[in-house]
């Protein structure tokens, strides 16, 4: 069920834009029925006069349905070319693109359903006066505008989805429904109120849309387009699992994911705010059309105009296979030649493999030095992670996630030597491939492998943070100490000044996004969510003296609290080198990103400012402690990224020279306090350190199988 919840939401877009297409046709179609005789046609029985034939709408149909046909296998095969960053850039763009014109087909169907079975009768009369391939026109053009829409939203709430399978189907099942309902319709077989129907399928297109558009956001961001890819608003991975069959259930209906940045939400929420109002408001008349001449031109058309169209007509006369063959071939060797230029297009330097449950790319058994691309097919019904290795164990190549029923390209230059395909596909442990020999033909300049990170790699680093942390634990706890003495004689500024050391201590241990676990809330926590707030007996640590020492608290009041810190961080310093403390060696890339996001989402939007107005200072310890975890990466950042260290290294001079600017003397001044044009360098430092910091976790992610 949860694979298949992804077709839900295709089905209602296949349902509802097949039934618009087909409404078009149908309506075509009556209207040449009751047209009478074309020119040309004499013969009339009964006194009725015989009616055209209905050949050249159906070729006008082909047509479309080929160019539709054609402009998805453009989009699928240019993008499949691409890297992944280029990858994510046109799909968020095309993303963005068909949810415009998506929304602008829904606001078209509410104003003009009502008139538009007038406005196509009118246009079939005119095709006729012209001959039989104008009215194959006729068709087309009113169909291939349907399609390529159609076509168009379809791919990318596919590309949402991370699937083919299950939207392709729920698409085509959609889309069979509206063909057998429009057949009905033509029959007279049944009755349904159209404009109720396309009216409420359309506040659920509008709910689909707006998923698509943050989900196409986001791939922009990734793509480096747009800022704000570190700016998360909400991630509940840690909490839910993303594969079980609700929350599947409901990321297939709404294009929602459980991780989303703010900029994705924002657009989420205006969209569905901006466009429903919008929508329920836009029951309007339609504009009266300008009244048409005996000829069937609009009275106001210009003489060069009514020529131009007269010798158009003139060219599409009674040979309507000849214009219908144009519409069909035309796209479809259009769609050939711009598959066959690209760049990198399917040749036969592109293997297919698949991975399944059990095994991982069978078919790979043979390959060449130089540049090629493996075509992989996910048939697990998983997610997982693809990677091609060398004999050492490095990485020549890798797709990070694959979805369940998704295929997706893996491009590879290899020199001599053996190769094998690793599968790591959900629980199902590490399958791999046969071990193959690359020789023969092919340019044998190699990219630079990257070797995986191991456990053993990672734990010497992690060993220097455990002992960097303790060192600083320890002055944290004297810190503490000092603040007890300076309550001890009702020296409340003093107080103040300790505090402040304290928490920058705090800060530098890097016990970033809560992964000290519940000892770290003790000692640093929030009010948030706790039953009396800022009041509750669980409200404890260096936030609530905080809080204590600026809101006026007495001294005796609060000399609790400090010996309730210390008691917490002596706590902290035993267990430091548990797995729920800093004891994990893989948390240690992970916290060399998640620091400075910490102080961003926490810092320098205020949420735990306690009334000091500190967030500055806090955000300078979190860079000082960012460098201390990257100077403990270095060497295995620097032998996979190189350049990184000393990109970041500038990023983070950058930041720190925009927070020291905060200052007035020697004293640290609140954001609310601090110049816009101050504050806006702050964020942007950040923001820029952050985007290159967030490759970190993934350069040295430890596979599965190590």
């Amino acid at each position: 069920m949860p694979m298949w919840a992804d077709g839900v939401p295709n089905l209602l877009i296949g349902l509802r834009e097949g039934l618009e297409a087909g409404l078009i046709v149908t309506i075509l179609l009556a209207a040449l029925r009751k047209s009478g005789t074309a020119e040309g046609d004499t013969a009339e029985t009964d006194g009725e006069r015989r009616a055209p034939s209905s050949a050249p709408i159906w070729l006008g149909v082909i047509g479309a349905v080929a160019l539709a046909g054609s402009f998805a296998a453009v989009l699928t095969f240019s993008t499949s070319v691409l890297s992944s960053t280029g990858q994510e850039a046109v799909g968020g763009i095309l993303s963005v693109l068909a949810v415009g014109l998506v929304t602008a087909m829904v606001f078209w169907m509410r104003r003009t359903a009502r008139t538009l079975s007038g406005e196509l009768r009118g246009k079939v009369e005119h095709a006729l006066k012209f001959g039989t391939g104008a009215l194959a026109v006729t068709a087309f053009l009113a169909v291939g505008r349907e399609g390529l829409e159609t076509t168009l939203f379809l791919w990318t709430a596919a590309r949402t989805a991370h699937d083919t399978v299950a939207p392709l189907v729920g698409a085509g099942v959609g889309i069979v429904a509206a063909v057998v309902l429009c057949w009905l319709l033509y029959q007279r077989a049944i009755r349904i109120n159209l404009g109720t129907f396309f009216s409420r399928t359309a506040l659920a297109l509008i709910v689909i849309a707006a998923g698509v558009l943050a989900y196409g956001l986001g791939d922009v961001q990734d793509a480096g387009l747009l800022p704000g890819q570190s700016w998360i608003a909400f991630d509940l991975s840690s909490h839910i699992d993303a594969n079980s069959w609700w929350v599947t259930l409901i990321s297939g209906v709404t294009e929602l994911s459980v991780k989303m940045t703010v900029l994705q939400v924002a657009a989420w929420l205006a969209y569905l705010l901006v466009v429903i109002p919008a929508f329920v408001r836009a029951d309007r008349p339609a504009v009266p059309r300008a009244e048409e001449g005996p000829d069937g031109e609009s009275s106001g058309a210009p003489v060069w105009v009514r020529r131009v169209r007269s010798g158009v007509g003139g060219a599409l006369n009674q040979r309507p296979w000849t214009v219908g063959s144009a519409l069909v071939l035309v796209p479809v060797v259009a769609a050939t030649v711009a598959i066959t230029v690209l760049p990198g297009s399917k040749g036969s330097d592109e293997t297919d493999v698949t991975v399944t449950g059990k095994d991982c790319a069978p078919e790979f058994a043979s390959a060449h030095t130089g540049k090629q691309t493996f075509s992989v097919d996910n048939k697990s019904g998983k997610a997982g992670e693809i990677n091609l290795d060398n004999a050492a164990g490095a990485i020549v190549a890798e797709i990070e996630t694959l979805g369940p029923g998704t295929t997706a390209e893996m491009a590879a230059t290899l020199g001599p030597g053996t190769y094998t395909f690793k599968c790591m596909m959900g629980s199902t442990g590490v399958t791999q491939s046969a071990t193959v020999q690359a020789s023969g033909h092919g340019d044998a300049t190699t990219v630079a492998a990257v070797k995986p990170v191991t456990l053993k790699d990672l734990t010497g680093p992690n060993g220097q943070y455990q002992g960097y942390a303790a060192g600083v634990l320890k002055t944290l706890a004297s810190d503490v100490a000092k603040i007890k003495a300076d309550l001890g004689r009702n020296d409340t500024g003093a107080a103040k000044t300790d505090w402040l050391a304290a928490q920058l201590d705090w800060e530098r241990v890097g016990a970033s996004y809560d992964s000290f676990g519940d000892d770290g809330l003790a000692v640093d926590g929030l009010p948030d969510g706790l039953q009396g707030g800022v009041n509750d007996p669980g409200f404890t640590g260096l936030h609530r003296l905080e809080y204590g020492l600026y809101h006026g608290q007495s001294a005796k009041d609060l000399v609790p609290v400090a010996d309730t810190l210390t008691a917490n961080i002596t706590k902290i310093q035993k267990n430091l080198t548990s797995d729920d403390l800093a004891g994990d060696p893989t948390n240690l890339p992970i916290r060399a990103h998640e620091i400075l996001e910490d102080a961003l989402r926490d810092h320098l939007s205020g949420i735990d400012d306690q009334g000091s107005g500190m967030a500055y200072a806090e955000t300078a310890a979190d860079v000082d402690v960012t460098r201390t975890v990257l100077g403990e990466l270095t060497p295995l950042i620097d032998a996979r990224s190189p350049k990184l260290i000393g990109t970041v290294t500038g990023q983070l001079d950058t930041l720190d020279k925009a927070l020291q600017a905060t200052r007035d003397g020697n004293t640290w001044q609140s954001p609310d306090n601090t110049p816009q044009a101050q504050r806006e360098q702050v964020n942007a430092a950040i923001g820029a350190a952050l985007q290159t910091l967030s490759s970190v976790p993934d350069l040295l992610e430890v596979p599965p199988s190590h």
